[in-house]
């Protein structure tokens, strides 16, 4: 097995990253500002305490990548299959991301947050989002079926439909105004 390279507190900016460029690496403390990293297909590959600042990432294949501590600011992040990470330690934060149509299927996100967010039609089914913060962000079409959102906190998102009778709510809070995405199998209407 290869050996893999250690890079510890570096910047690196503007670069495009081609198919094996990041593989066999660990990189740790480590800021990506305004980098292209949609054409990877990540091996072996270990971020930690790391941030992605305007990032690109649309299409990469992250399977074992390593996320323990790592920040997303300003990236877009699509179709992008998350539930192949290495999920020892997975934590993750999003703040002004673009993450439609990607998956975090099965996986155990408890208290990740999500900030002003684009999730349009992320693949949240049977993932545990205990505690989950969802702040000002867009779930259209997003699927939570046999998911576990307990204490999830969606009061200032929108365009949610999840059904109580398949996904677990327990504690978790909801805007009065965005109640329709509770009741929209029901064909019940709330209106102001």
């Amino acid at each position: 097995m290869r050996k893999a390279e250690y890079l510890l507190d570096q910047t690196f900016s503007d670069l495009s990253y081609d198919i094996e460029d990041l593989n066999f690496k660990e990189f740790e403390r480590c800021v990506f500002d305004r980098c292209d990293l949609g054409r990877c297909v990540f091996l072996a590959v270990t971020f930690i305490d790391c941030v992605f600042n305007d990032c690109v990432f649309s299409g990469a294949k992250i399977n074992y990548v390593a996320l323990r501590t790592v920040t997303f600011n300003d990236c877009r992040i699509e179709d992008v299959n998350f539930a192949m990470c290495d999920k020892l330690i997975f934590d993750i934060a999003f703040n002004r991301c673009r993450l439609d149509f990607s998956k975090f299927y099965t996986l155990k996100i408890k208290g990740t947050v999500f900030t002003d967010c684009s999730l349009i039609a992320v693949d949240f089914m049977a993932a545990d989002l205990t505690g989950v913060v969802f702040d000002r962000c867009d779930l259209y079409r997003a699927e939570f079926a046999k998911a576990i959102a307990n204490k999830a906190d969606f009061r200032t998102s929108h365009n949610y439909g999840i059904d109580p009778e398949k996904t677990k709510l327990r504690k978790a809070r909801f805007s009065i105004l965005q109640l329709k995405g509770l009741l929209a199998k029901h064909q019940i209407s709330v209106v102001d």
